[in-house]
């Protein structure tokens, strides 16, 4: 035998004798598959469903002129935060004043008619009782009278309007929230009906959430929703308040009102995620999501017995936030290969290179899209 064969049976020896199983000290050697595993677990799993909408203020008034007159004055901008009898605005007074003073001025006029008219009348009544008048004549004062005391009346309800109209040229906030849009201007002549400033309440909201029709059948008044929004982490429960009972006609959608009280920062007109949940199930058996992978045979996963990879057919549920319901397949407390599972075949020999309790703590609510 040349030289040339006693080198090639020489590395043909080495590569047969690192192909064994294990060393001397019982270490895996090179040929086993390096993974990590995980031990699947059991615990209750929500199902919820997931959808972006938008934050709208319970109460966003407009604030309009009820009188005419002049802007005098502007005492909020766009942005300003107010409380409720802030003053907004200033309109001209001096038409309204006038007004008051007609009518305090015809108020006082028929006072004196009716005064006049009332002594007239008992002289009367005297008259009538000693058969001086007829009763004819005693009737007319009597109408007399009784006319007076209507526009006594007509005048002091005109009165009151004038002092109330006077009010009404400091335009005041119905509500604490803050000024969303300033209308008018410094100088401006309104009308009647004008509007003037937009307002929005920010201590209460509602989030308007679409949800696709397929669960039109599932969503309730008083399911639970969990509503974060982009302006900070926290998650704010509510319950389903209102739900549209016509779908959009472009997006076959229907919409989720979810009351909640402002926790912060929250502004209307932002956007807003909204989990509902659908329901739960209490013994899921729940597994990394990248532990289950696809094979002729279909969904398989890696359960790791005695170094090798036992390969199991599964049916899994919902999924989200990175792990999965196994509905058939594996048992709590198997271990089940994460990393390195789409390398692996059935009996495959294994080398664990780490190894987890459990799943990775996800979230326990669960999207129920599957």
């Amino acid at each position: 035998m040349n030289s040339t064969n006693l080198r090639l049976l020489f590395f043909a020896l080495l590569l047969v004798g690192g192909c064994s199983k294990k060393t001397a000290d019982n270490k895996p050697v090179q040929g086993a598959i390096p993974v990590t595993v995980v031990q699947s677990t059991s615990r209750p799993l929500e199902l919820v469903e997931e959808s972006v909408g938008t934050l709208e203020s319970l109460t966003d008034p407009t604030i309009s002129a009820e009188v005419s007159g002049k802007v005098l004055q502007i005492r909020a901008v766009a942005g300003s935060a107010i409380r409720e009898g802030d003053t907004l605005a200033v309109l001209d007074s001096q038409d309204v004043e006038l007004a008051r003073k007609s009518a305090q001025a015809e108020v006082q006029r028929v006072g004196i008619l009716i005064n006049n008219q009332t002594r007239n009348l008992e002289r009367m009544q005297q008259l009538r009782q000693k058969n001086f008048i007829s009763q004819s004549a005693l009737d007319d004062a009597v109408a007399q009278t009784n006319a007076l005391r209507n526009q006594v009346r007509a005048a002091q309800a005109q009165l009151a309007l004038a002092e109330r109209n006077v009010g009404k040229t400091r335009i005041v906030s119905p509500v604490n929230g803050r000024v969303e849009k300033q209308i008018a201007e410094r100088g401006q002549y309104v009308k009647v009906g004008d509007p003037l400033f937009q307002l929005v309440t920010l201590g209460s909201l509602r989030a308007r959430l679409p949800f696709p029709e397929k669960f039109s059948a599932q969503l309730q008044r008083g399911m639970t929703v969990r509503l974060s929004s982009p302006a900070d982490d926290r998650v704010v429960s509510g319950k389903i308040s209102e739900i549209r009972p016509m779908a959009e006609t472009n997006s076959r959608a229907f919409d989720v009102y979810v009351s909640l009280n402002n926790p912060g920062n929250w502004k209307p007109g932002a956007s807003v995620l909204g989990k509902v949940v659908l329901g739960e199930h209490p013994d899921a058996v729940i597994v990394p999501e990248n532990s289950v992978v696809m094979r002729p045979a279909g969904k398989v996963l890696y359960v790791v017995n005695n170094g090798k990879a036992e390969q199991r057919v599964v049916q899994t549920g919902v999924e989200q936030d990175g792990v999965i319901e196994v509905t058939s397949g594996v048992r709590p407390g198997e271990e089940v290969v994460v990393d390195g599972a789409g390398f692996l075949t059935d009996h495959a020999e294994v080398a664990i290179k780490s190894s987890e309790g459990a799943p990775p703590p996800a979230s326990s609510a669960v999207s129920a899209a599957n």
